[in-house]
């Protein structure tokens, strides 16, 4: 039997960094757009002088999103663990905060893989855990061992596969 108390043991993929910047700069490039137009039309229409200094505001809000979105991935992965045996599934993360779960097999109700157009690029996936109160993932995964994991905690839990 596991130490539970122990940190947990493994890691996500390293894809993992490429994935979640590759997801950031989607998005800010997404943002970005959108707040230039809006300046444009800003300076275009010559709009109320509040509305303006708003713009400049959430530009710098933005300037600064970029700055962490660069950032945060490699911190992320490093603040990622998971570990399984027979009895608990333990997950470890956060970057500022620590949380540390332990999942009693007996609680699982369901386990999923969920893998979009981007993770399917970086070849990852990620695994959802639900229990009657709560819902817990393992992000970014590679997809090999996401399916793997899902099998031994089906098989851990006693989940049967139902036929649809």
């Amino acid at each position: 039997m596991n130490d539970h108390y122990a940190a947990p043991r493994h890691s996500l993929s390293p894809n993992a960094v490429k994935y979640w910047r590759m997801e950031e700069l989607i998005s800010n490039v997404i943002a970005g757009v959108i707040l230039a137009v809006l300046l444009y039309l800003d300076w275009l229409f010559g709009w109320y002088s509040w509305i303006g200094w708003v713009l400049i505001g959430l530009a710098v809000i933005f300037l600064i999103g970029i700055v962490w979105s660069i950032l945060s991935p490699p911190l992320t992965y490093k603040s990622w663990r998971y570990d399984l045996d027979e009895e608990f599934l333990h997950l470890q993360f956060g970057i500022w905060s620590r949380t540390e779960q332990l999942v009693p097999m007996t609680k699982i109700q369901a386990v999923s893989l969920t893998q979009g157009p981007l993770m399917r690029k970086y070849k990852l996936a990620s695994l959802s855990v639900e229990t009657m109160g709560s819902s817990h993932a393992i992000p970014a995964l590679p997809k090999e061992k996401a399916a793997e994991l899902r099998v031994k905690i089906a098989h851990f839990a006693k989940i049967k596969e139902v036929e649809q």
